[in-house]
């Protein structure tokens, strides 16, 4: 069973200030870390790795040649996440069994949580989503006032990478939904989704201050 892989980075990074996944962390550019641990994966000659960008990313003298090394196809993104992924899908050969979707902003997602989630689905499952206990008290609020609070039973946050059986998946897309998580698009559509242990260190970089912590998890 086939994997492919599809790093989304073609956001404009407006609240980090800049395209986040083009900062440095550790000497390469963020997305590039996401790169390098999609292949624990995708490293079979039927297997693959699609990189969705920014149309302008690929003219990055750096980036342009890093990124094209390391991925199989390089394709633009579209205005939204949504729209992001599914130009990656398009790119996917029909023939994929197993397809990833990881956010190019989370670099330090480790070679074993890919692994875990592609074998959750080889195991049977329609899908498969690493995630954390929440461990923070949750409120809903109105405005600026409280109105509830929430209880934490059952509820975890979760990270990508996320996988799927391929054809559930370009399924969920296939109506053109937007969403900001593809595996809600599944679990709509009643496919079952499984969790799997996620990590503390696998942070969403989406400030500036994420990304001195981003560092920090790196070491030097």
């Amino acid at each position: 069973m086939s994997v492919w892989v599809v790093v989304v980075a073609a956001g404009s990074g407006r609240r980090f200030g800049a395209p986040k996944h083009l900062a440095e962390l550790g000497g390469r550019a963020l997305v590039l870390w996401s790169l390098d641990a999609a292949r624990a994966v995708a490293d079979a000659p039927s297997d693959g790795v699609v990189l969705v960008v920014r149309a302008g990313d690929l003219l990055d003298p750096v980036l342009g040649r890093d990124a094209t090394a390391r991925a199989d196809v390089v394709v633009a993104g579209g205005d939204t996440r949504a729209a992001s992924v599914r130009a990656g899908l398009a790119a996917v050969p029909e023939s994929a069994g197993v397809i990833v979707v990881h956010d190019g902003a989370r670099p330090l997602a480790s070679a074993a949580l890919f692994r875990a989630v592609v074998d959750a689905v080889r195991s049977g499952a329609d899908a498969a989503v690493p995630a954390i206990a929440v461990a923070d008290t949750l409120k809903r609020v109105v405005g600026d006032t409280v109105t509830t609070t929430v209880s934490r039973d059952g509820i975890v946050a979760v990270q990508t990478p996320q996988a799927f059986r391929a054809e559930v998946l370009r399924a969920a897309h296939a109506t053109g939904p937007d969403a900001t998580d593809d595996a809600g698009l599944v679990e709509s559509s009643g496919a079952t989704v499984r969790v799997v242990a996620g990590e503390p260190r696998n942070i969403k970089v989406t400030t500036a201050a994420d990304l001195e912590v981003a560092r920090a998890l790196a070491g030097p």
